[in-house]
């Protein structure tokens, strides 16, 4: 919706939201589009005007909250490897067009049928909610276990990995979560420590997701570094410039992401 000149009408294009963050485009959709096309993220990212950077971040967003990856990486092979679309990638494309094609019909006809659209227009302005953690994972909790006070709360992401969380079971009565119930798991990526091997150390934290270095990204004080996991989902933590020194990861390393589970926010559409 835009204002001209004090009256509010309808406007927009389609997106589509999960665990409150964007998900879905029609920039992300062109996105895939030139990915199909192309076979390289380099000249996918080229094409839509982005950074290969930028690329990599939507792409890896798409994958962690999809049922199934959308787009996966082949390196080598007789093909020379690239980047492709899965053939839910594919689907993904196909469906968002046909629901574009019905906003469209939506829009001119919604307004004709909100009798105060500028109190609708303040509705939707108070339910837009964000959220600033950087790792949001889809996934089905296999597991409540009920304490006296808390719970702890198996989720079991696409990649296969365990999160687990532990909330007050009031928030667990809030939620309403039950076994087999989809529910998001949100991870601040400053609360995500690192290391090389963990089997020789004892350790507390209740999570750890184990995988490949995928992407390094130093900065003045901290440095971002996401760990890739198995089924295309994607971790990142930041750390100290100095912690990133001492661990010296290169792209590929094996690492373990750790985090406790106190630090794991549930969340359900």
């Amino acid at each position: 919706m835009k204002e001209d000149e004090g009256r509010v009408h309808v406007t927009g294009s389609v997106w589509f939201d999960k665990a409150e963050k964007p998900f879905l485009g029609s920039d992300r959709i062109e996105l895939l589009e030139k990915i199909q096309a192309l076979g390289s993220i380099t000249r996918a990212a080229k094409a839509v005007g982005i950074s290969y950077k930028t690329a990599w971040e939507i792409v890896d967003a798409m994958n962690n909250l999809a049922d199934k990856p959308l787009v996966v990486r082949i390196t080598g092979g007789k093909g020379g490897g690239g980047t492709h679309l899965t053939p839910e990638g594919q689907k993904i494309i196909s469906s968002f067009k046909i629901v574009q094609e019905e906003h469209k019909a939506f829009l001119e006809n919604v307004a004709h049928k909100i009798d105060d659209m500028e109190d609708f227009y303040k509705f939707l302005k108070r339910m837009s909610l964000k959220v600033s953690a950087r790792n949001i994972f889809k996934g089905t909790i296999r597991c409540i276990k009920k304490g006296a006070v808390n719970s702890e709360v198996e989720l079991v992401i696409p990649s296969g990995d365990v999160i687990i969380s532990v909330i007050t079971n009031e928030s667990v009565e809030n939620l309403r979560l039950r076994e087999g119930a989809d529910a998001y798991a949100l991870i601040k990526s400053s609360s995500v420590i690192l290391g090389s091997d963990h089997q020789t150390t004892r350790l507390s934290a209740s999570n750890i997701l184990c995988g490949n270095v995928a992407k390094i990204v130093p900065g003045a004080v901290n440095t971002e570094i996401t760990v890739r996991l198995s089924g295309e989902n994607t971790i990142c933590a930041v750390i100290t410039n100095e912690s990133a020194k001492f661990l010296a990861f290169s792209e590929g390393d094996h690492a373990c992401a750790l985090f406790q589970a106190s630090n794991v926010i549930l969340g359900v559409d």
